[in-house]
């Protein structure tokens, strides 16, 4: 499962790398940058496959259109890349509704003698890197529209298989336009998709601060000192 994660850029930065911008209105209203720690529920910036030239704040935790209340976002955090073809919610997104996810970080929780320790994990090829994922758009009986969406999750390199048994779908940057693409079908898209190649992956451990959603500030993404 990937449940927390980190972005920590400018939206200048965010501008730059994927060659998008974000709408004044969106930044005016509400501007979730920086987010050291990102949690289910945050608004964070999403690149989707109807509008693959902007940023749009999006809710993490797909809340399908069908839904009667917002709370199902809670346990569709994440779908899991071997099942999403199985699973009517997921297949009808995955058909129409692709987006792709930036951060700059993720954090997972490593079991050990002592308890569970937090680590960073980074890519180091890229500053940013983008998570496959699949959006929604839901009203609410009171008529709020929320754009929400979910990170794919698949089986780890051997690196990060050491600290958990899940990874997000980052994607290559050559793959990011593909995944938005309308031209190439679904199960081709998810066909490309592989764990990151470890030599590209860095992890380190975290304080233990970061297991509290409240807890928001730079000294989170510092390597914890035994």
């Amino acid at each position: 499962m990937c449940g927390r994660s980190s972005l920590t850029k400018t939206e200048k930065e965010l501008e730059e790398r994927f060659n998008a911008s974000f709408y004044s209105e969106d930044l005016e209203r509400y501007n979730p940058l920086p987010n050291y720690n990102v949690a289910p529920s945050h608004i964070t910036p999403v690149i989707s496959n109807i509008d693959s030239h902007h940023f749009r704040p999006f809710r993490w935790g797909l809340i399908p259109y069908w839904a009667k209340e917002s709370n199902i976002g809670y346990k569709m955090i994440n779908a899991r890349i071997e099942t999403i073809m199985e699973k009517t919610t997921f297949r009808k997104a995955m058909e129409k509704r692709r987006c792709i996810v930036p951060f700059d970080g993720f954090y997972e929780w490593k079991k050990t003698a002592d308890g569970k320790v937090p680590y960073r994990i980074q890519t180091t090829d890229v500053e940013i890197f983008a998570i496959a994922g699949l959006w929604d758009k839901w009203i609410s009986p009171e008529g709020k529209v929320i754009y929400s969406f979910t990170l794919i999750t698949q089986k780890p390199n051997n690196k990060l298989n050491e600290i958990h048994d899940r990874m997000p779908a980052i994607l290559l940057k050559d793959q990011e336009e593909l995944w938005l693409s309308e031209d190439i079908a679904p199960q081709e898209l998810l066909n490309m998709i592989a764990p990151y190649p470890e030599e590209h992956i860095k992890a380190y451990p975290v304080s233990k601060r970061v297991n509290n959603v409240r807890n928001n500030d730079a000294d989170l993404i510092l390597e914890a000192i035994e």
